[in-house]
């Protein structure tokens, strides 16, 4: 029987890409609908267009993952007779959730960046912008040896090990000892063991692992509900960050170098023919040779200062704007416009892809469908 859910749904995004890595202005996360709808199709989509939602009715989709938030700024009325209205009065109406993965899909590692940098055949990947090196603490919890096992199984269990004892490609990891603990409650305390006034010697287990410090406070509340004592007693230790090998560095924008040295022209054919594009835009001299590569998915303008400065001969993204060829034309460097759409939509399959795999791997009975309905709204005339 599947009792999955759209939290269940959340969780298994918040693994893939952590809303803790969007942006601030950014509006990542559910939607429309109910966290304790039940799931069994999921759908994936760039936009939340009216007719993917009428689409997702039809294939019987549950809920709907897009990278594009339906909700951007804080609504003051829902008008159906508007488009987002609409489609959140066709969403309730059907039951579908709207969920969206937006710059923390494209900040992460393995995210929608590192999706197309891989397609491009990038070797040696950095982050262009301003990297989100996640911080880390070490937590240490201390539980009467007759709990260990119960306080563990809180502390790894499935609600938690997305966010507790990650470390790289492994999660659930910890380290425990045991040890003797000490403690004279007072008169006004319920003690678990122990008599009021006296001195209470306990068999103990240290129990630690690692925990994103923006994950601290859900995960020591989570754990003290499953702990015996009247007053949890645990420690917290700040760490460095990691090497990017243990804990990949995250953020906006990839640079890479390409196996070989060639020219803009040969390498603008190549990218086309890799991507599937019928036209790109170029600026910059044809025979300019290149070999390291900056890019960044949907409109990459704002990091136009950070390309100059990356030393890469090429920048691709979207939207770009005149006075960025400009500058790049001063600077001798290039750019290739492949447009906002095409520079994102890659993430549908890639995402399916990453969905089916976790829920394969959990056991989880859930359909993952891309939606595959998507046209760049501009065109060449």
């Amino acid at each position: 029987m599947n009792n999955t859910t759209v939290a269940d749904i959340i969780s298994a995004m918040e693994t893939i890409a952590p809303s803790g890595l969007a942006e601030k202005w950014d509006n990542s996360g559910l939607q429309v609908g109910d966290t304790t709808w039940a799931v069994k199709k999921i759908g994936i989509a760039l936009d939340p267009l009216p007719e993917i939602v009428k689409a997702a009715f039809v294939k019987k989709i549950d809920i709907l993952i897009t990278h594009h938030p339906l909700i951007f700024s804080p609504l003051k009325s829902i008008d159906i007779s508007t488009p987002s209205g609409g489609i959140i009065e066709m969403a309730l109406l059907h039951k579908i959730a709207i969920y969206s993965a937006h710059t923390n899909l494209d900040s992460v590692s393995g995210g929608l960046n590192d999706m197309l940098a891989c397609k491009i055949g990038l070797e040696n990947i950095k982050v262009l912008g301003e990297s989100l090196e996640p911080q880390f603490c070490k937590l240490v919890i201390y539980v009467p040896c007759t709990h260990e096992n119960f306080v563990l199984e809180s502390l790894l269990g499935q609600k938690l090990e997305a966010v507790a004892g990650k470390i790289g490609n492994y999660r659930c990891c910890s380290f425990r000892n045991t040890g003797k603990g000490t403690f004279k409650p007072d008169f006004l305390a319920h003690p678990f063991y122990g008599t009021p006034d006296k001195l209470s010697h306990v068999d103990e287990a240290r129990i630690e692992t690692i925990v994103q410090k923006k994950d601290l406070k859900k995960v020591i509340m989570h754990v003290s509900k499953s702990h015996p004592y009247e007053t949890m007693a645990y420690d917290v230790y700040p760490l460095t960050s990691p090497p990017e090998e243990i804990i990949p560095v995250q953020g906006i924008g990839r640079v890479g170098e390409l196996a070989n040295k060639t020219s803009l022209s040969l390498f603008a054919l190549a990218l086309k023919k890799k991507l599937k594009i019928d036209s790109i835009k170029l600026a910059g001299k044809p025979d300019l040779f290149i070999k390291k590569v900056a890019l960044c998915t949907g409109s990459g303008a704002g990091l136009m200062d950070n390309f100059l400065k990356s030393g890469a001969e090429v920048y691709i993204s979207g939207d770009f704007k005149y006075h960025d060829a400009r500058n790049a034309e001063a600077a001798n460097v290039s750019l290739i416009d492949i447009g906002h759409f095409n520079s994102e939509y890659i993430m549908v399959k890639e995402l399916a892809c990453k969905l089916r795999e976790f829920f394969s791997n959990a056991g989880t009975p859930v359909e993952v469908e891309e939606m595959g309905l998507e046209k760049d709204p501009f065109y060449i005339v």
